[in-house]
């Protein structure tokens, strides 16, 4: 096995796989400083402005001189980009050969739609009524029995004192989770007096099962907690009527998040998953990419493969759309990075996009969604997003992926409301965390697995959470939601 991996023909930075003590050669270059574990080495001599590639692509420029063999950096390269763009469709479209789906045990629901969980879940309108959906979960453990698999609520501070976009998108969130398959049953819990009304939220929410879904308004009763207990028991004899059944893959939904990210992040965990992801879309399945910002620079791999040019504008007003907010709010566009990002080895936002596009796989672009919106169609879709890992793992569940694939070099422990499986980019943050780590994708760089049986043991470990596994998040009950907003508070 290499220390170092020279990704791309093209590349004149190689990557180290793990720490490089000064005076290990590499391709004919020896290294003359120490490399971190994901981190950059110069194959050649690059003078000041010369652009630095990796995957084949410029991820920034020097800044100054670097000899073959010198970490490359912050200190010695920056950025590329700024501002907005214009983008020409020029589609390369190469769909995956079709592949028998496989199976998994799942939830069929009364409407046809499917499940990987049978819960019962507690949306809070506002955040007033947070504790009080905290103690009926708390009190009520008891109803999880028999095919229910468990209880649980979504603490969040708004449904009042917000107004316009903001009070649409929460209203459309909440929304969107009251409607997720996985939910067998939900009771949605208000206070009475929010500016998000009951009959805004029915209006939201659309055709309902009145055996699935129901309404606690807190000011109405005379003890919430004991109306509470009537109608979770209520639910719970609802959701304990159904039971697992096979399901093909074709029917499973999978977000795609990365978050802590590495300089193996784009070499390892996040190709596994875009292999993953072309071996579902093969078996007539859904997966979603999302975190606008960490497209910005790398939408080059992205913008060709829309299925049409209705698609490519979608995408195109989706990547600007997010830069004006960006502007709007007097923040730099490119500066994205974070301080656990930039330890990993990730130097610009074009080195970190390119390795997060990476879970995008090779399939063509479906359709581009919004905020809230649902998946409807099959295939690889784009979800419009931020990078923040709480945001946009809860955007990926109201889209409806049933679980969540998020890959990780520096470790997180937080879980969405669907199943939120961690992938490790490497083997030592694997075994430190392993109760964190659901799959450990560090085998790729440690020369163990290739990343297509990577990606085939990812695809047999998915199938078994969505039958049932728990994943690590899970077991530990660790489950919470955070919503986009961008205006004021009253």
């Amino acid at each position: 096995m290499n220390d170092m991996i020279h990704i791309h023909p093209a590349d004149n930075v190689a990557v180290a796989l793990k720490p490089i003590p000064a005076g290990t050669q590499f391709e004919g270059v020896t290294a003359k400083a120490d490399i971190p574990q994901g981190h950059k080495m110069a194959l050649t001599d690059l003078a000041e402005n010369d652009q630095v590639v990796k995957y084949g692509f410029p991820i920034g420029h020097a800044v100054q001189p670097i000899a073959a063999g010198e970490w490359v950096h912050t200190h010695n390269m920056k950025t590329n980009l700024s501002g907005q763009l214009e983008y020409g469709y020029h589609p390369k479209i190469n769909p995956p050969a079709p592949q028998a789906p496989g199976t998994f045990q799942g939830y069929r629901r009364k409407n046809g739609q499917v499940g990987i969980r049978n819960e019962i879940w507690i949306i809070p309108t506002v955040g007033c009524v947070n504790d009080v959906a905290k103690a009926l979960v708390r009190e009520n453990q008891d109803l999880v029995t028999g095919t229910v698999e468990g209880l649980y609520t979504f603490p969040h501070p708004f449904g009042c004192s917000q107004t316009g976009a903001d009070h649409a998108q929460t209203r459309k969130l909440l929304a969107a989770l009251t409607r997720h398959p996985n939910a067998g049953a939900v009771l949605v819990l208000s206070l009475g007096c929010e500016n998000l009304t009951h009959e805004q939220f029915l209006e939201e929410l659309g055709p309902y099962d009145e055996d699935r879904v129901k309404f606690l308004t807190c000011q109405q009763v005379e003890d919430e907690l004991e109306a509470g207990r009537e109608i979770l028991t209520q639910l719970a004899a609802y959701a304990g009527q159904f039971r697992r059944e096979p399901i093909p893959a074709s029917e499973l939904v999978v977000g795609m998040k990365c978050g802590g990210s590495d300089g193996l992040s784009g070499i390892t965990a996040n190709p596994t998953v875009g292999r993953f992801s072309d071996l579902l879309v093969a078996q007539g399945g859904s997966t979603v990419l999302t975190e606008v910002p960490e497209m910005f620079g790398a939408e080059g791999f992205l913008m060709d493969r829309c299925i049409n040019e209705e698609v490519f504008h979608k995408a195109v007003n989706m990547i600007n759309g997010f830069k004006e907010y960006f502007l709007r709010h007097n923040e730099v566009v490119y500066e994205n990075p974070s301080p656990g990002n930039k330890a990993g080895g990730i130097t610009t936002l074009e080195d970190k996009s390119c390795g997060c596009v990476q879970k995008g796989g090779s399939a063509p672009i479906m359709d581009v969604i919004g905020y809230g919106d649902q998946v409807v169609t099959k295939g690889l879709n784009m979800l419009y997003g931020p990078g923040n890992d709480l945001v946009s793992s809860t955007a990926l569940t109201a889209a409806g992926a049933h679980l969540i694939l998020f890959t990780t070099g520096r470790g997180t422990p937080f879980g969405a409301p669907a199943p939120t499986m961690k992938l490790a980019t490497n083997t030592p943050l694997a075994q430190k965390k392993a109760n964190w780590i659901d799959f450990n994708a560090g085998v790729v760089a440690d020369g163990v697995r290739t990343l297509d049986e990577a990606a085939q043991d990812l695809m047999a470990l998915v199938l078994e959470v969505a039958s049932g596994k728990k994943t690590r998040a899970e077991e530990k009950g660790f489950r919470e939601i955070s919503i986009f907003k961008d205006g004021v508070v009253l």
